[in-house]
């Protein structure tokens, strides 16, 4: 019986089996069942090592140093299947400071999957196959396998990077309708590299858009995305009713009608500029049309509907936003290239797509992973010569795959998010016992509180206030 083995009899591999299988998700008599998960090893830890800018950090007794709470346990899972724990899950606890973000949490439970000698197909069929199993059945059922769809696919169609597909009004390229045009300020956006003219159709947005609905889309434009936005009204005799309308021929307004598919009624919301401007703006219009929709009684995103979908092939790097002579990673340092992208890592890394995939539910991201860099040296090329970090302070990990590591990926789904979309909540709050405010506070136990200074001793830790003039003053 698994109850009565000695704990000093058994290696190291089987103490955390053991561990697994006594925590209380696991019980012996599950082994057999179709919910088995025998084979698993579930692991905890609750402290790391120092990673960036948006952990909690917490002090320790030793002057100078601290703990930082973890994002999640990348570093160590991965580490994990270098030591030869070939499959690994856990209930993450994990914790960032997310600020003043809407709808999100600094403390939050990710279910995490590691395995080693496994594939992107691997990781998606069995994440397919977890939910499929366990989705309530008064849910209706999960069809597997998922949509995928490619990162370019996403940005292309619906301008965003989570897609939600239960509603169409996909982005519509002008650019060559537009081509030969004499409108000043298009003609300028389409001479400019990676110009382009996208537009997106709102099936009888002519009758349920009112002025101002039209001036806030506008507003959107302006304020977040520094675009203008031209508006374009289709009459109920076809004709067109915008400043644009005017610099068209009649040729062109029927060219702009049939590839935008417009019917009398429609309308068409119309962008130009650079194309990675472009399509997150309409990406974002499109969702903000869907709500004014659904306000004036228009059914747009069926809420009884669930609509999975994979995307892939992301890009592996980004230039970063200070400094865009520089890349940063898109997903983190340790995703895996393409293979057939692999080459470019020494030519062109601008260019290389990763191993990432997430997987999105009704335009939220539920999950995200990716196949890992297990040869040290690609690894410190990546840190070391594209992204400019110091390798040294990721030694533990490097050393551990010139030892010799499987080839090895996972993925990490947000139960707090996947659950308030099962239940239709407004925000994730709704489904944490506990939760803290939009300002990251408890509002019960008033925490972050003050901690007296004689308090903070044994920590080595004094406290600079800021002045009311935005110096600082040590002491308080």
């Amino acid at each position: 019986m698994l109850w009565v083995w000695s704990v000093k009899q058994l290696n190291c591999s089987s103490r955390l089996s053991f561990r697994t299988h006594t925590c209380g998700e696991l019980r012996p008599g599950h082994e057999g069942e179709k919910v088995s998960v025998c084979g698993w090893v579930q692991y905890l830890r609750h402290f790391f090592g120092f990673q960036g800018a948006k952990e909690f950090v917490v002090p320790s007794r030793e002057p100078g140093r601290f703990y930082s709470l973890p994002q999640s346990p990348q570093q160590f899972k991965q580490l994990l299947m270098v030591a030869g724990v070939d499959r690994y899950f856990q209930l993450a606890r994990c914790y960032r400071d997310e600020g003043s973000k809407p709808d999100r949490q600094p403390e939050f439970t990710q279910v995490d999957i590691e395995m080693s000698f496994v594939d992107q197909s691997g990781i998606m069929a069995l994440v397919e196959g977890l939910l499929q199993h366990a989705w309530p059945a008064e849910k209706g059922p999960v069809q597997v396998p998922f949509p995928t769809l490619t990162y370019q696919e996403a940005m292309r169609d619906f301008g965003v990077d989570k897609p939600d597909t239960r509603f169409h009004m996909k982005l519509i390229d002008l650019s060559e309708l537009f081509l030969t045009t004499e409108i000043e300020l298009v003609r300028s956006a389409l001479s400019q590299s990676g110009g382009s003219v996208q537009a997106i159709c709102v099936p009888n947005g002519v009758k349920h858009f009112k002025g101002k609905d039209l001036e806030e889309l506008k507003e959107t434009a302006k304020s977040q995305f520094g675009q203008e936005l031209s508006l374009v009204l289709v009459r109920a005799d076809g004709t067109l009713k915008s400043p644009l309308s005017k610099l068209l021929s009649v040729s062109a307004s029927d060219e702009l009608l049939k590839r935008t598919g417009a019917e009398p009624g429609d309308l068409l919301l119309i962008s130009a500029g650079s194309l990675n401007t472009v399509r997150p703006l309409l990406g974002k219009l499109r969702l903000q049309c869907a709500e004014l929709l659904e306000s004036r009684g228009v059914p747009t995103r069926d809420p009884s509907a669930f609509h999975f979908l994979w995307v892939v092939d992301f890009p592996l790097f980004l230039p970063k936003e200070a400094e865009p002579e520089l890349l940063e990673s898109a997903h983190h340092p340790f995703t895996a290239p393409l293979p057939e992208d692999a080459h470019l890592l020494y030519t062109e890394p601008q260019k290389v797509r990763g191993q990432h995939y997430d997987l999105v539910l009704n335009g939220s991201e539920i999950g995200g992973g990716s196949i890992r860099i297990h040869k040290a040296s690609e690894q410190r090329h990546i840190l070391s010569d594209i992204l400019k970090e110091d390798p040294s302070l990721l030694s533990h990990l490097l050393e551990a795959l010139d030892s010799g590591a499987p080839p090895h990926g996972g993925i990490a789904l947000g139960l707090d998010r996947l659950v308030s979309i099962m239940v239709g909540a407004q925000s994730i709050r709704d489904v944490i016992a506990f939760p803290k405010s939009v300002r990251g506070r408890d509002l019960m136990s008033h925490a972050p509180d003050y901690v007296s200074q004689e308090e903070l001793k044994s920590y080595h830790i004094s406290v600079n206030w800021p002045t009311e003039q935005g110096g600082e003053e040590e002491g308080k």
